[in-house]
């Protein structure tokens, strides 16, 4: 498999580091509040690239945090009257519910942060010992950027012009704003309880007369900086090197270049081989922002489209939960990760229509198949099978090339359906054919074959809808097109054909 690697700016064959396992991270959320559609195209994207890891046959381990420590959560849940913990595990489960809606496969290890303070701890306190950590006067212990050599080269940013003794207290700050950054962050009276007392080993300016170094040992007030946490999570689960870290193209500076500054000092070794990111996700051309009323959460969107509390003809065309999620996903894969997408409603509702022609192919293949004729399975349908296969792989490896991927998945559809037309495929065949489509949902997660369940229907949806067949029959147009109506009302549909019409659940 072929990615473009951020680290070195270029498209590289995937190698990873062992055979026996493939160490993959992510950067979690920081649960403070609903994660936003940005957030959920990113997980998305991540969610993707290791599902085709695992489809190509890579033995593949995720890990991923919860920053349920850092100055928004301590913020936000003294503002909310609740103790931290109560309030970040509140949050760190809506978030999962919603990775579970967009059926985003959850990582084989999800560490809170909180679990990490020893392991922060005795990186910090290697990085003092190795001079790349200090104690400043505000009580914090920081990062000295002009000790690492190579800092900035990740993000592509030029040191020229650092300054010296400047330092970032704030978790988060701007790319103008690049020097010493905050690893131990002291107490302020507005954190609240929220504190750890920790021991550090602070070395002395001047050594002992046998010539050894001081240390000084401090215990004092004190809670863990943002940057520090993920290093630490990969360190307790992974060790000292991973395979593959991805994230959000607005992470690469300064989180991820701070990883790679904290952990290297460390270990001195590689903190990982590949580095992969998405790119930014637009509202109607503009940065989301809740100043522009453009910002989104997963809940915004279930309420546009599935406001249960309306009735029937004030939704969005009856669309379901299952169509919905289905769409948003198939909204975030269908541009490739590298590049912006746009979102928009109106997208969004051209993506809910074509999930619902999907499950429409589904639908069908299943009904014509109890009528296929038994028979083997023809060459020439085996080679095509065999071709659509090896160009969903080659669309895949191609450095995760989704929307590649998805037109030959269409295009398949298309070849199913011109057959169908002409009754060409045998009982066997379908069977093949719906292995296909689950081969290729595997990765993609676009198709949900529930919609193939039968349904015990109702004794006065039957009664009505075989009232409409007889309406049919008697060529009583405007009763029979009233009843159907009414049937669609209550999420049923009608599907004729020249010798029998069957009654089915909307999607």
């Amino acid at each position: 498999m072929k990615i473009f690697n951020t680290a070195s700016r270029k498209i590289e064959d995937f190698k990873p580091l062992k055979q026996d396992k493939v160490k993959v991270y992510y950067c979690g959320p920081t649960v403070y509040n609903y994660a936003h559609i940005w957030n959920l195209r990113t997980f998305t994207f991540e969610d993707v690239m290791v599902k085709t890891l695992r489809f190509l046959g890579y033995p593949v381990e995720t890990t991923m945090n919860i920053t349920d420590v850092d100055d928004k959560t301590i913020r936000d849940s003294i503002k909310a009257w609740e103790d931290l913990k109560t309030f970040t595990e509140k949050y760190t489960k809506i978030f999962l519910e919603d990775l579970e809606k967009l059926w985003i496969q959850k990582a084989d290890n999800i560490v809170p942060v909180t679990s990490l303070i020893d392991q922060m701890v005795r990186m910090i306190n290697t990085m003092l010992r190795r001079g790349y950590a200090y104690l400043a006067e505000d009580g914090s212990i920081y990062y000295r950027v002009s000790k690492c050599k190579k800092y900035g080269k990740f993000a592509h940013i030029d040191l020229s012009w650092l300054k010296q003794n400047a330092r970032i207290n704030n978790d988060e700050y701007d790319k103008d704003n690049f020097w010493d950054f905050v690893l131990w962050k002291a107490w302020k009276k507005e954190d609240g309880d929220n504190f750890w007392e920790e021991e550090f080993e602070i070395p002395l300016s001047q050594p002992f007369p046998q010539g050894e170094k001081g240390v000084k040992k401090v215990k004092i007030k004190w809670r863990p900086g943002w940057h520090i946490e993920c290093s630490a999570c990969n360190m307790a689960v992974f060790g000292p090197q991973i395979d593959l870290h991805m994230g959000g193209q607005d992470l690469i500076f300064p989180h991820h270049q701070n990883e790679i500054a904290q952990s290297e000092a460390c270990t001195r070794k590689t903190f990982s081989k590949y580095w992969m990111h998405s790119a930014h996700l637009m509202v109607n051309g503009k940065k989301m922002s809740k100043s522009l009323g453009n910002f989104y959460t997963l809940r915004d969107l279930e309420e546009h489209f599935i406001p249960l509390s309306q009735p029937f003809p004030q939704r969005e065309k009856g669309v379901s939960k299952s169509v919905l999620y289905r769409a948003i996903r198939l909204s975030f894969i269908n541009g490739k990760y590298r590049e912006t997408i746009d979102f928009s409603f109106d997208k969004l509702k051209s993506s809910i229509n074509t999930i619902k022609k999907i499950d429409e192919t589904i639908k069908k293949i299943a009904r014509v198949q109890d009528k296929a004729k038994e028979d083997k399975v023809r060459k020439e349908f085996s080679e095509k099978m065999q071709e659509i296969i090896w160009e969903y792989i080659n669309a895949l490896e191609d450095d995760l090339n989704t929307p590649e991927a998805l037109a030959v998945f269409h295009n398949f559809l298309k070849f199913v359906n011109s057959w169908i037309s002409n009754n060409e495929f045998s009982f066997e065949e379908y069977n093949s054919i719906f292995d296909m489509l689950e081969t290729i949902n595997y990765v993609l997660w676009i198709m949900d074959f529930s919609v193939l369940e039968e349904w015990e229907i109702p004794q006065d949806i039957l009664e009505k809808f075989e009232a409409r067949n007889k309406a049919k029959k008697e060529k009583n147009f405007e009763l029979a097109d009233k009843l159907r109506d009414e049937l669609f009302e209550t999420w049923y549909k009608i599907i004729d054909n020249r010798e029998w019409s069957i009654l089915e659940k909307s999607s």
